[in-house]
């Protein structure tokens, strides 16, 4: 499924136009966005949370030349699955 698969789907269960379903969408995406770049987790009950998680620096081969480089750390999006959502999946 992709946005505006998910956009439709809204759309046909909720009533609501597909216009006012994407203004939607495209709020929660970018609160979510904008929690994350700010360093801050946004946790839905049941569902999951969204969050930044640090990965150290480490050594690495470039696999064109094989040679040897260091990969920088850097600060990665996550999500963990809530209880709901993976008993809905098992």
């Amino acid at each position: 499924m992709n946005k505006n698969d998910l956009i439709n789907n809204i759309a046909k269960k909720s009533g609501m136009t597909k216009k006012d379903v994407e203004t939607v969408v495209n709020g929660f995406l970018d609160e979510v966005t904008h929690a994350l770049e700010t360093g801050e987790k946004v946790q839905l009950i049941g569902f999951g949370t969204f969050e930044t998680r640090k990965r150290s620096s480490r050594s690495g081969r470039n696999p064109q030349t094989g040679a040897a480089i260091k990969i920088p750390e850097s600060t990665i999006p996550a999500f963990k699955a809530g209880s709901k959502l993976k008993d809905a999946v098992k």
